[in-house]
């Protein structure tokens, strides 16, 4: 078929030794395929408006858009389209077609002769200026414009087709008797076998402008929008370069070819289709025709600008800097404003982890305001909000900053950016540690995705923020212990995200760390330790981490040391504060089962120091609740030796917070923890207990099930302690009650199947039943605790040696 039409499509003229190619010689040419069409739109024509039903001629007037422009299919696929449409008209138009590819060449010429009469009469069956009146006059001046011996190759191309079509309807039928003889996994090779014999007989040859033009305008909508319904990345490159094998100077094309390659994250390809795209503007004369001369500079510092934005894309900080610096050059020469504003948004994102980048961020806005480019200057805004996010500013002022963003997006309809904002709420409320807020953001995204449709009805519900509100979801729901629930989320995250699309990353992730932690709960560290090389692959700085998390599970503390420290040196440098947090728990931790509590206590008074002053409510919680653990390892040491250590460090970040850092609205401080931990060790429990209530409220509201249960833990042991003073009648109702926490918590843990601390709750509960006279329940107690305990492994410094 390419050897048919190719002299009419592509024409290279040299100039000066350029190639300037008339990329389409013409709009439309005819093929067996639009012949075929043809057929179709003359049968309706002379079908009756009795033959053919209403709701049947609704679904043919749809189907013709997408065969019109579209690219050519087989005949048998054609023929299944119509079917499914109107099944008497694919009757008609089979046999006619049979009738004209069987017949003889004479019969094509009268059937272009006859096109002409549904233009004639005082109303003509199609109207010149609609749609399919187009298509047929272009058919006919196509056809009118070929010789005899090109009119003749499209015959035999026409009987070709036909035959290809006839072939595969009669493969399907054979198919379709052998699979009740062979089975279900035959037949499914056989189908393999047609559809590869199908693609090697389609049609090959080069679309034509209008064809092209709707396929890339479709496949680029996707690739946006719905990428799960775009070829696939191996498919879409075989048409590109099919199209680009006739028509090599089509920069559209190549530029759908850069976001092809992006989304296999191939880093030679995309640049090279990205600088051809370019170049193919200023070969075919594009941007000099509609800007004048000046379109030549316009794509060169769009092209630099581009090509900065794709290295930042692949990490490479160096070579974006100077691509980045050539089109400020650039763009400053030719006075133009708006490409200097990406530029400096551009700069702002390279150099984000300077202590000043936000100076450089808020001109940018302003910037953006002033020369009305309201998407540049909502995106701004909602950078500015994360970094101030991060540095810990109050809720309030964040979603008030994000309200006034959200005005220019309803004002200017920016919905996507609409969706980025309500994803970038939802993240905020999780670093704040309000889950109950996160999770109603996260709804509130998917509810109003679900009801925005774009073309070709697509749900423009598979972008990135999309997918960043399920992964939130999916983490939400493990957290409480619904594993079914995060499965079917995470599921869904697979169907709408495949693993070569672009947003894939975000739901291996999440996956791979909700693994990890079911893993870990349920005390099966070597599995865990498998999922972290998937954990680093992905996110190494998270990787790191749940390596040292592993290594000390399995008593290897020396190991986990080293990787902690090195950790934590690296995410104080890049201000990773909550993970310089989360490092610094788990450092005490290690402290505190390596039997080296006075050294755990000022690390997790640095963490509740730093929690405090990032207004990280629910870390700040936690911090308190390992403060309470750690004491009972060392409580009589820690009195003796570092009481006066304690009271200083409490005294001076006292004093510091109140020289100018907000006082932290739902927590207790730095001193309170103190003051708890020196009122539980000296024998004051009633008052320890108090301001464990403080502590554990923002846990109970918006915790994970499993620090719900270590929070209620932690209460019954103060339960017990507070009731050691009382009378026999008053100390037996304290000790129920404990075991009533006691049962809470044991709850709690078993929803994420923490064996381990159900060991040392049951434990506890025997202990307790034990001073109660309640045999019965101490017995049962007791055989659980030994089961738990021959199943699951010993820690270097067991907690039950500390209750």
């Amino acid at each position: 078929m390419a050897s048919v039409h190719e002299s009419l499509y592509f024409n290279p003229m040299m100039t000066n030794g350029v190639v300037h190619a008339n990329v389409f010689g013409i709009k439309d040419w005819v093929t067996p395929y639009k012949i075929a069409v043809l057929v179709l739109l003359n049968e309706m024509g002379r079908t009756g408006e009795g033959a053919v039903s209403l709701m049947e001629r609704r679904r043919l007037n749809q189907l013709l858009l997408p065969l019109l422009q579209g690219p050519d299919i087989t005949l048998s696929k054609l023929y299944k389209l119509i079917e499914e449409s109107c099944p008497q008209l694919a009757n008609s138009v089979q046999i006619r077609i049979k009738l004209m590819a069987e017949g003889e060449l004479k019969d094509m010429e009268q059937f272009f002769d006859d096109l002409s009469d549904s233009f004639s009469g005082t109303e003509p069956e199609v109207h010149k200026t609609s749609v399919v009146g187009l298509f047929l006059r272009h058919m006919i001046l196509a056809y009118s414009k070929l010789s005899f011996s090109q009119v003749f190759k499209l015959y035999t191309a026409l009987q070709q087709y036909f035959q290809n079509g006839e072939k595969k309807t009669v493969e399907d039928a054979d198919m379709e008797l052998t699979s009740r003889e062979e089975g279900e996994r035959k037949m499914e090779k056989e189908e393999l076998d047609v559809s590869i014999r199908e693609e090697e007989v389609s049609c090959s040859g080069p679309l034509s402008q209008k064809q092209a033009e709707f396929f890339l305008s479709q496949q680029a909508s996707l690739l946006k929008n719905d990428e799960t319904k775009a070829l696939t990345p191996a498919s879409l490159q075989k048409e590109l370069n099919n199209l680009l094998k006739f028509n090599p100077d089509f920069a559209e094309a190549h530029y759908l070819s850069y976001l092809n390659n992006l989304r296999v994250q191939d880093v030679f390809s995309s640049t090279h289709s990205l600088l051809h795209y370019f170049d193919r503007l200023i070969l075919t004369g594009a941007e000099s025709k509609s800007n004048g001369e000046e379109g030549y500079g316009r794509s060169l510092r769009y092209a630099a600008l581009n090509l900065a934005a794709l290295h930042c894309r692949f990490g490479h900080y160096q070579q974006a800097e100077l691509a980045l610096q050539e089109a400020i050059r650039i763009a400053q020469e030719s006075n133009d404003h708006v490409c200097l504003q990406h530029c400096l948004s551009w700069l702002y994102v390279l150099g984000q982890k300077r202590s000043d980048s936000y100076v450089l961020l808020e001109h940018s806005v302003k910037k953006a305001v002033h020369f009305g480019l309201p998407y540049l200057a909502s995106l701004g805004i909602q950078s500015l909000v994360q970094q101030r996010a991060f540095a810990g500013k109050t809720a309030n002022k964040l979603m008030d900053a994000l309200k006034d963003s959200d005005l220019l997006h309803w004002k200017h309809s920016l919905s996507e950016l609409i969706d980025i904002s309500i994803a970038q709420k939802t993240a905020i409320w999780r670093l704040y540690g309000r889950s109950t807020m996160a999770l109603q953001q996260a709804q509130m995204l998917l509810s109003m995705n679900s009801l925005e449709s774009v073309n070709a009805g697509v749900q423009q519900n598979n972008t990135e923020s999309f997918a960043v509100a399920l992964c939130h979801l999916a983490e939400l729901h493990a957290e409480q212990g619904c594993f079914a629930a995060a499965s079917e989320v995470l599921k869904h995250l697979k169907e709408r995200f495949p693993p070569n699309s672009q947003h894939a990353q975000l739901w291996m992730l999440c996956d791979q760390k909700i693994q990890f932690d079911r893993a870990m709960n349920d005390g099966k560290y070597h599995l865990a330790d498998s999922l972290v090389t998937g954990i680093t692959a992905l996110n190494s700085i998270e990787g790191v981490y749940r390596k040292a998390v592993v290594l000390q599970a399995q008593n290897q503390m020396s190991e986990a040391h080293q990787l902690l420290q090195k950790l934590l040196i690296h995410c104080q440098k890049i201000r990773n504060t909550e993970m310089v947090i989360s490092v610094l728990l788990s450092v005490a931790e290690l402290y505190w089962r390596s039997s080296s509590p006075t050294i755990a206590l000022p690390v997790l008074l640095q963490a509740l120091a730093l929690s405090k002053e990032y207004r990280l409510q629910y870390l700040a919680s936690e911090t308190v609740l390992n403060l309470a653990f750690a004491q009972e390892c060392g409580a009589y040491y820690y009195v003796v030796h570092v009481g006066d250590k304690a009271s200083q460090t409490c005294r001076s970040t006292e004093k510091s917070q109140n020289e100018g850092l907000p006082l932290w609205a739902a927590g207790v401080g730095v001193c309170s923890a103190t003051m708890f931990l020196f009122q539980l060790i000296l024998g004051i429990p009633e008052q320890a207990l108090s301001l464990l209530h403080m502590a554990i409220e923002p846990i109970l509201a918006d915790g994970a099930v499993l620090d719900k249960g270590r929070a209620m833990f932690l209460v019954a042991k103060c339960q017990v302690a507070s009731a050691a003073s009382y009378d026999p009648l008053k100390k037996a109702e304290a000790l129920e009650a404990a075991i009533e926490n006691l049962n809470e918590a044991k709850n709690y843990f078993a929803k994420v199947d923490c064996k381990e601390q159900i060991r040392d709750v049951v434990y506890f509960q025997a202990r307790l039943y034990h001073t109660l006279g309640r045999t019965q329940e101490r017995n049962r107690c007791a055989m659980l605790f030994r089961q738990l305990h021959q199943e699951l492994p010993s820690h270097g410094v067991p907690l039950i040696n500390h209750l």
